[in-house]
């Protein structure tokens, strides 16, 4: 009985682990932000976003009360130095996985709008070309944390 009533809630548990969203043609899984220190200005955001459509679509901006101001960032290198520049929107063709992590593509919450812990969830709302509004929650997870998208 203790053998079914764990596999019952494993069963049950693992949508909630997967924390993912899909609006239209596209998936979103695991939007989250490594936790800030107490005194953090800024924050990345990170996600995974699939296009199962087919049509290309277009993440144009990011909304958040948790920061006053949010952007999306991509990180160069050059010379040995590390640079985020501000992009204007990310294209997602069909059939096409995009990844934000760490070190490379992100969503930049600055100006941060009170302490948040590990386990924390922040509301956004990820603004498409032709999805539209899509609302998610960035989860507070630590840094070693992370899921490992590299397979997606």
């Amino acid at each position: 009985m203790k053998r079914a009533l764990t596999l019952i809630f494993l069963a049950l548990a693992t949508p909630l682990a997967a924390h993912d969203t899909t609006a239209g043609s596209l998936h979103i899984d695991h939007p989250w932000i490594p936790v800030p220190t107490a005194t953090a200005k800024s924050a990345a955001g990170y996600m995974v976003i699939t296009n199962r459509g087919h049509e290309a679509d277009e993440l144009v901006e990011v909304h958040s009360a948790f920061a006053d101001q949010t952007m999306l960032h991509t990180t160069e290198h050059a010379d040995g130095v590390a640079k985020m520049t501000h992009i204007m929107s990310l294209p997602i063709a069909p059939g096409e996985t995009v990844t934000l992590e760490p070190d490379g593509l992100h969503v930049m919450f600055m100006g941060l709008q009170g302490k948040t812990a590990e386990g924390d969830l922040i509301p956004a709302t990820l603004v498409f070309r032709n999805a539209g509004e899509v609302a998610v929650e960035f989860a507070v997870d630590a840094m070693d944390d992370h899921p490992d998208h590299s397979g997606h």
